[in-house]
């Protein structure tokens, strides 16, 4: 009886490579496809992983589960990773190997697998997160062990072997996509010097073909989870898929960086989330209507840590659930609604309210009806500048 298998199957140059490794190598392999909204023809994709030499594909839809669950407790905390990441992929890793490990419990599988590179932080997110569920499972990592030393080495396999791939010479370049957002590596991007070529681009419109007229977003929040775009309750996969082909069309959600790897090296990343940083952006001005000063920049420390906490495959970690009981707290007054301007590339709050506003017009006005008490802030300055009295 061979030994059996789960591999995390995305469809692409990697696992589909990996498949026919692991079966020549006298592997089961059962191909595990998890829907976290990357809009692929999973069908095909069924179809390729069988005629590779699966002996069996499981797709099971997480779209639900990875928004509710994992985007939506990182956009509640406001994680972006050197500020400039919001995260997607790394959100993914998680409830990927949730599913990943679940499917090899009840498959009698000893052996679980992912398409990882040593040099990536993905292999860490995988292996952490299984360890951490079920420990007995044994890691098997290919692409750190096989033959294959470049990506072009891969596609050379893929076409010896008459497996069908997406890449090419010609666009080398690696994907990651979910609804949350897209990250793009690889190719003429290791040249972090490169502008890359439009064509490159996804899900957002370059300015040039964005719309001429600005697009406006209203998005409303119930402690902290975006409920409503533009007068209509949503589901949280709708409102993101929606407000993407928005923000998109708007060239809204593009970043550009080269940013620290977990381990230890920089690396060129291109990153699409029209979606993800309006919300980002929407919940952030709502925080600053509702959050007292103290607790508001208190959270940005925290935000910053989840965020490494979450790029680090963290996930699964007595610090991170900590972390989301006090951010749960903080936003039970985070309701209401705020108003987005989207424009060539701009993203851009023109309008907030909640019923828990802490703003107060009475005392932030310089017209009629100011009831701030001025004679006051004499006595104050004195006292708050005593310690710093003579030091100049």
């Amino acid at each position: 009886m061979n030994p059996k298998v789960v591999l995390a199957y995305s469809g692409g140059l990697d696992t589909s490579v990996a498949i026919k490794w692991f079966a020549r190598k006298g592997y089961d392999v059962v191909a595990y496809m998890a829907d976290v909204g990357q809009g692929s023809d999973l069908g095909t994709y069924r179809e390729r992983a069988l005629a590779t030499g699966a002996v069996k594909v499981i797709i099971e839809d997480l779209k639900h589960e990875f928004v509710k669950d994992f985007v939506f407790k990182s956009l509640k905390a406001n994680a972006v990773y050197e500020n400039g990441y919001l995260l997607a992929t790394a959100l993914s890793r998680p409830v990927i190997a949730k599913g990943l490990v679940k499917t090899a419990q009840k498959e009698h599988a000893g052996f679980v697998a992912h398409g990882c590179t040593g040099k990536g932080n993905d292999q860490v997110r995988f292996e952490v997160t299984i360890g951490a569920l079920d420990p007995k499972l044994k890691i098997l990592a290919p692409v750190r062990e096989w033959e294959l030393k470049t990506r072009q080495e891969e596609i050379e396999y893929a076409k010896k072997n008459n497996i069908p791939i997406d890449t090419t010479k010609k666009k080398p370049y690696s994907l990651d996509v979910n609804l949350w957002g897209i990250s793009i590596e690889s190719g003429r991007l290791e040249d972090p010097y490169y502008m890359p070529d439009e064509d490159i681009y996804q899900i957002t419109k370059g300015i040039n073909k964005a719309k001429a007229e600005p697009a406006y977003a209203e998005i409303e929040f119930k402690n902290g989870i975006p409920v409503k775009l533009n007068g209509r309750t949503m589901n949280g996969v709708d409102l993101i898929l929606k407000l993407a082909k928005i923000a998109g069309d708007a060239g809204v959600g593009r970043s550009d960086m080269v940013e620290n790897r977990l381990v230890g090296i920089k690396s060129r990343e291109i990153y699409e989330a029209p979606a993800g940083w309006t919300l980002h952006t929407a919940h952030k001005a709502l925080e600053s209507l509702v959050l007292d000063r103290e607790l508001l920049h208190f959270k940005d420390i925290i935000a910053l840590k989840y965020a490494e906490l979450v790029y680090y495959g963290l996930w699964y970690t007595p610090l991170r659930e900590a972390l989301d009981k006090f951010i749960d707290d903080t936003q039970k007054n985070v309701n209401g609604t705020v108003k987005i301007k989207l424009h060539k590339g701009n993203c851009v709050v023109v309008g907030r309210k909640s019923p828990n506003s802490l703003y107060k017009k009475e005392l932030a006005t310089y017209e009629e009806g100011d009831k701030f008490d001025q004679s006051l802030a004499k006595g104050f300055i004195e006292i708050w500048g005593l310690p710093y009295k003579g030091r100049g």
